[in-house]
């Protein structure tokens, strides 16, 4: 004799669990560890090798800023907006929101390399914009709990 499993029907007290859409659902969980793995290696980078020189006052990064014709507030700054987007980008809540300021900032970026330096490195802060709006494409669901969070406390 073999016995027949069912699934017992949903009462009042047990409602039936509503299936996820995909577009509610979150990322993989190989996207998920590809994108942390990306997130902290341009937290790295922003965080030490692009602020740093700006926080240190490094000549070369004095000169490049004397050059913009903003000076040294401008540069240092620049280093604080990099290092804070970058220690945001390691926090889960903060991850997208983060992405889409460290992109604005990568947008003024490029438009300085070509108007200023004549596009000798414009190509550094598109690499970064596309990289950054990954994350921020995927961390979306955070994003939209993070303004549901500001929202509440307003």
């Amino acid at each position: 004799m073999s016995e027949a499993t069912t699934t017992p029907a949903p009462t009042a007290s047990a409602p039936a669990t509503a299936a996820v859409s995909p577009s509610h659902a979150g990322p993989s969980r190989r996207t998920d560890i590809t994108v942390r793995t990306l997130q902290i290696v341009l937290a790295l980078f922003l965080g030490v090798a692009s602020a740093g020189p700006k926080l240190v006052g490094h000549s070369t990064a004095a000169e490049s800023f004397d050059a913009i014709g903003f000076g040294d507030w401008f540069m240092y700054l620049t280093g604080v907006l990099e290092v804070a987007g970058a220690v945001a980008l390691l926090i889960p809540i903060l991850s997208g929101v983060s992405a889409i300021a460290l992109s604005g900032l990568m947008i003024g970026a490029f438009i300085t390399q070509l108007t200023v330096f004549d596009g000798e490195n414009a190509a550094t802060p598109v690499i970064f914009l596309a990289l950054l709006a990954v994350v921020a494409w995927v961390r979306r669901q955070r994003t939209a709990e993070f303004v549901t969070l500001a929202r509440r406390r307003i």
